[in-house]
């Protein structure tokens, strides 16, 4: 790697795994801490996964006002380092529990990832514009990818040990803990970077920031509050609609970002804004990590730990034993046991036992060792890191024979490879006869292996392709583009989780999942011959 890529790559690679260690060990908790009728919020499934949503919208939409102001006035560097400290202090203050505290420290989060996220990527891209490593950015946009998922496997596991040894506060605490690490890493690592982190010229045809903030922030405030205050919501609920209507603003800017542009540069900014409306529809599906799958390993996954591994995983701390089984307290799959109160008892009650058949029950008073539901968020960094090197490998073999698919292509196979994953966990549907009885992981875990090889040939190549196709001086603010449709998405994952309660046949909702992917993947096909024509010119 030494000779083939830029020297500054290691310490960008680990910079963003840590980084990425705060945020995965985060997320991985969110929702179950909101739902937490004891040390949490006691929010039903609906109110977390909207909240949920939301949160990570707003963290993928603050990267266009970071992109931006790193492009014109603060540089790269210093936008990164703002960032990272915003945020580590953000999950740190989820550690009091308080829910105005929690909307602080969410508000820290969501603008210190605006100014870190895109302007890191960047960065490395910028890396990669030197003839020596041009051919070698998609590949230096995998690495680096894995990276991220290395912190996204590990946190995980820190997270599932502090919260059984102390609780929810220490693992948020360690979040904040990584992402300091990060900055510390990215700053020794300034010398075989600073000389790509240059504040872009001004053209004739860039709006002054006042200009921007008048006519796309200021606006996108109004447009939130009306759909806020709208008097029936119209997607879900209010804060949806708060978001999607905040977004036409910036939306209309995109718009007018390709109008007003130079006639060279329209075409490539015409390819990024056709793709950026696209993958909107992947991340709607593939952001429910944190929401609906979550929910799927918690109640309708079996997760209890086999004897002859308890003692190890206990020694590490690995293993829930919250959940102790009173049979006078919850109706149970078979209707054996009834209480007085059950609307009350099923938000109390230890969800697990729900669908655990009477044989298998445990005795009165007794507990069960559980493996921590945060950790299923490992499965899919571990594919990450696991397939990345054959995905290299198998991009380099198919270079080699002259028939490396373009960019476009593999994001369009990446879609393509997304939707066939949901068809596992609709068969995990029907052999768990609908969530009556508990499903094996296996399921979650091989439909996670499927859709980690379609992430792996959309979303690095979606950073890459940004970063070959941008204008030098619209760089960071086109990455920003990218991280808008994301946020989007990831809304709109929140808005199919909230839908979950509402499907009888579970294996309904993720049919609808592989239908929207499917969407996707024939509007990548159709526009494909027109991005390659601009791919092969501009690039």
């Amino acid at each position: 790697m030494k000779k083939s890529h830029p020297k500054a790559l290691p310490f960008l690679f680990f910079s963003e795994m840590w980084e990425r260690f705060g945020y995965y060990l985060m997320i991985g908790i969110f929702t179950l801490y909101l739902k937490d009728t004891v040390n949490g919020f006691s929010m039903t499934e609906a109110e977390a996964s909207d909240l949920y949503g939301t949160f990570i919208a707003f963290v993928f939409l603050t990267p266009f006002i970071g992109g931006l102001l790193a492009d014109r006035v603060l540089g790269y560097r210093r936008s990164i380092t703002m960032g990272g400290i915003m945020m580590g202090i953000g999950y740190c203050l989820m550690s009091v529990h308080s829910l105005p505290m929690l909307y602080l420290s969410m508000s820290l989060v969501i603008l210190g990832n605006g100014f870190f996220k895109p302007n890191i990527s960047t960065l490395l891209g910028n890396l990669y514009n030197n003839e020596k490593y041009k051919d070698k950015k998609d590949e230096g946009y995998n690495i680096f990818y894995m990276g991220i998922n290395i912190g996204a496997f590990v946190c995980n596991f820190f997270g599932a040990a502090l919260y059984n040894m102390i609780g929810w506060g220490a693992a948020f605490i360690a979040a904040g803990i990584g992402m300091f690490i990060g900055i510390i890493i990215f700053w020794f690592g300034t010398k075989h970077f600073k000389h790509v982190d240059v504040i872009k010229e001004k053209s004739e045809s860039d709006l002054p920031l006042w200009k921007i903030f008048a006519a796309v922030l200021l606006p996108s405030i109004v447009f939130g509050l009306i759909g806020y205050f709208l008097p029936e919501p119209l997607v879900g609920s209010h804060s949806t609609d708060a978001f999607l209507f905040g977004c036409i603003p910036v939306v209309v800017f995109y718009g007018r970002l390709y109008v007003k542009s130079p006639k060279e540069e329209k075409k490539p900014i015409a390819a990024m804004l056709a793709i950026f409306s696209v993958v909107i529809l992947f991340w709607a599906v593939f952001k429910q990590n944190g929401s609906t799958l979550n929910t799927w390993a918690d109640r309708y996954t079996d997760r209890e730990v086999p004897n002859v591994v308890v003692p190890m995983l206990s020694q590490l701390k690995l293993v829930d034993e919250s959940n102790v089984y009173a049979k006078d307290t919850f109706v149970v799959m078979d209707k054996q046991f009834r209480v007085a109160d059950k609307e009350k008892m099923e938000m109390t009650y230890p969800p697990y036992f729900k669908n655990i058949e009477k044989s298998k029950l445990p005795k009165e008073g007794e507990g069960i060792k559980l493996i921590n539901t945060n950790l299923f968020q490992s499965v899919n960094p571990f594919w990450v890191v696991a397939l990345t090197p054959l995905v290299l490998a198998f991009f380099a073999f198919l270079r080699r024979k002259g028939r490396e698919p373009s960019t476009p292509a593999k994001i369009a196979f990446g879609l393509t490879i997304s939707a066939l994953s949901c068809f596992i966990m609709v068969a995990g549907v029907y052999a768990s006869q609908n969530g009556m009885i508990k499903s094996s992981a296996w399921w979650f875990i091989s439909s996670y292996g499927v859709i980690t090889i379609g992430e792996l040939f959309l979303s690095p190549m979606g950073l890459s392709l940004v970063s070959k196709l941008s204008p030098p001086r619209l760089t960071a603010l086109m990455m920003g583009g990218w991280f808008l449709a994301t946020s989007i998405g990831n809304k709109l994952s929140g808005v199919l989780s909230s839908l979950w309660d509402g499907y009888e046949n579970k294996a309904n909702f993720f049919l609808v999942n592989s239908v929207l992917l499917g969407f996707a993947a024939l509007m990548m096909f159709i526009m494909l011959k027109w991005l390659n024509k601009i791919f092969k010119e501009y690039t």
